[in-house]
C-alpha cells in the first residue's frame, strides 16, 4: 500500500510517499518540505495570504519531487491523502483542490485528512504504538491532551482555554524582539538566562479542570518586560529562561492530571505511552520535564523524530494509510470542502471559538 500525502494547512508546502507493505514496517519513501519562514520573518508571524500564494507557487514542483524521490509513479499510488483542515482556509484550497485534480486524473481515491489527526498517528508510524496512548499535541495553533483510542476514535480531556502554546512562544518573541519563529529563538536565548529572576504565574497550576491557559503568561512577560525597558541582552536572556520554565512548570502540572485519568480509564495497558507532538516538543526544557514525568508514572515517552513532530506529509500520508486498511476511506472525499476548524475529538464541548464555522479548539 502506497500513498502520496500534501501538506499546505500553514506555511509550510510539503509532500510525501509512504509505504506498507504486509506485515513489515511502514517506510517513508520521501518526504520533502519546503519552509516559508523566509517569506513571512518581516512580519513576526505566518501572514495567511503569503503563504496561500506560496503553495500555489511550490506545491506541484512539490509534488513531482516527492515521486521522484520515493522511485513510485503516480499510476503506482494507492491513493491521495491530503490535508483539508484544520489551517489557513487559503492553503488548504490550493492543497486540497491540487489533491482532488491529481485523484480524478490519476483515478485514485481521495483521502481528506484531519491536520491532528495526522499528528495523533505518526507514533504509530516512527514507533509501532498500539492503541490505546495518550497524545499531547503543543504547536502554534494547538494545544491538547488526546486519548488516542483507535483510528477516528480520539476523546479530548484538554484544550487550552485561550492561547495556544506554540503562540505564546512566537508572541513572547516578538515582544522582546527576537527573529522569527519564536519558539527556537526564545529557547536559544534562555539557555544563558537565569530562571529564578522573574516569577512568572503558572497558569491552571493545581486547578481542578483539566485545561490549559497561557494568556496571563503572555501579559507578565509584556508587563516585566516594560518595566525594566530598554532591555539588555541579559534582560532578554532572563525572560525567556523564567518563561520557559513557567511553562514546563505549568505543562508538567496539566499532563500529571492526564497520566493518573489515562492509568484509571485504561487499568489494563500494560505499557503506557505519552506521545508528544508539534514543534514545541522539539524545547529541550520542555521535553525532559516531561521525561521525568513519564519515569515517575511509569509511562513510555515517545516524541517522534523532530521533522515529523512539526508539519510534515508523511503523517497526512499515513494516516491516509491508516484509514485506508481501517476501510474508512470516504467515498465523497472529492465534495469535501477545507475546514478552517475541525476539532478532532466533535463530542466534547469546544472551548475556544465556537462560532458559526464550528469549534477553534
Amino acid at each position: 500500500m502506497r500513498v502520496l500525502g500534501i501538506e499546505t494547512s500553514c506555511d509550510e508546502t510539503a509532500a510525501s510517499v509512504v509505504a506498507l507493505d504486509g506485515t513489515s514496517a511502514p517506510k517513508i519513501l520521501s518526504n520533502i518540505v519546503l519552509s516559508q519562514i523566509e517569506e513571512h520573518a518581516a512580519f513576526g508571524g505566518v501572514v495567511p495570504e503569503i503563504a496561500a500564494r506560496a503553495h500555489v507557487e511550490a506545491l506541484d514542483g512539490i509534488v513531482e519531487a516527492a515521486l521522484a524521490d520515493s522511485g513510485v509513479a503516480l499510476d503506482e499510488v494507492d491513493a491521495i491523502a491530503a490535508t483539508a483542515g484544520p489551517g489557513l482556509v487559503g492553503g488548504l484550497i490550493v492543497g486540497l483542490m491540487t489533491a482532488k485534480a491529481i485523484a480524478a486524473a490519476a483515478d485514485k481515491p481521495l483521502i481528506a485528512i484531519n491536520h491532528l489527526e495526522g499528528h495523533a498517528l505518526t507514533a504509530r508510524l516512527t514507533d509501532g504504538l498500539d492503541f490505546p496512548y495518550l497524545l499531547l499535541l503543543v504547536s502554534g495553533g494547538h494545544t491538547q491532551i488526546v486519548a488516542v483510542r483507535g483510528v477516528g476514535d480520539y476523546q479530548r480531556w484538554a484544550t487550552t482555554i485561550d492561547d495556544a502554546l506554540g503562540e505564546a512562544f512566537d508572541k513572547t518573541a516578538k515582544m522582546l524582539g527576537l527573529p522569527y519563529p519564536g519558539g527556537p529563538n526564545v529557547e536559544k536565548a534562555a539557555m544563558s538566562g537565569d530562571a529564578s529572576r522573574f516569577a512568572f504565574p503558572r497558569p491552571m497550576k493545581g486547578s481542578a479542570q483539566p485545561d490549559f491557559s497561557f494568556s496571563g503568561l503572555k501579559t507578565a512577560v509584556r508587563q516585566a518586560a516594560t518595566a525594566i525597558a530598554p532591555l539588555s541582552d541579559r534582560d532578554v536572556a532572563d525572560i525567556c529562561a523564567s518563561f520557559q520554565a513557567a511553562v514546563a512548570d505549568a505543562l508538567g502540572d496539566r499532563v500529571a492530571r492526564a497520566l493518573a485519568r489515562f492509568r484509571h480509564e485504561f487499568p489494563d495497558k500494560a505499557k503506557p505511552a505519552l506521545v508528544v507532538a508539534g514543534g514545541v516538543a522539539a524545547n529541550r526544557t520542555v521535553k525532559a520535564t516531561l521525561e521525568a514525568l513519564c519515569a515517575e508514572a511509569g509511562f513510555d515517552f515517545v516524541a517522534p523524530p523532530q521533522e515529523l513532530c512539526t508539519d510534515n506529509a508523511a503523517m497526512i500520508a499515513w494516516a491516509g494509510i491508516e484509514r485506508l486498511r481501517a476501510g474508512m476511506a470516504d467515498e465523497n472525499a472529492a465534495d469535501f470542502v477545507p475546514r478552517s476548524r475541525w476539532p478532532l475529538d466533535s463530542v466534547s464541548t469546544p472551548m475556544v471559538g465556537s462560532g458559526r464555522r464550528g469549534a477553534k479548539a
